[in-house]
């Protein structure tokens, strides 16, 4: 429990700080024989802010569950 509650946190965390991730990718769009032609693409995931404070919130709670079930 102590370990998914810290993978959360650190989720959450990550999530804020990086609120948009960008990527590239590569299309082919044509090969005929020695010929190629590629598409280079530009994609962008975004996340709200919220769901990285639910992910830190969700964290927390599960530290101080999985200690008060310890003790």
């Amino acid at each position: 429990m102590k370990f998914f509650g810290i993978i959360l946190v650190a989720a959450g965390i990550l999530m804020l700080v990086f609120g948009n991730v960008s990527f590239t990718t590569e299309k082919k769009i044509v090969d005929v024989g020695p010929l190629e032609i590629n598409k280079k693409e530009k994609k962008t995931i975004g996340w709200p802010n919220y769901a990285g404070i639910i992910a830190i919130v969700g964290g927390v709670a599960v530290l101080i569950a999985g200690n008060r079930k310890n003790n």
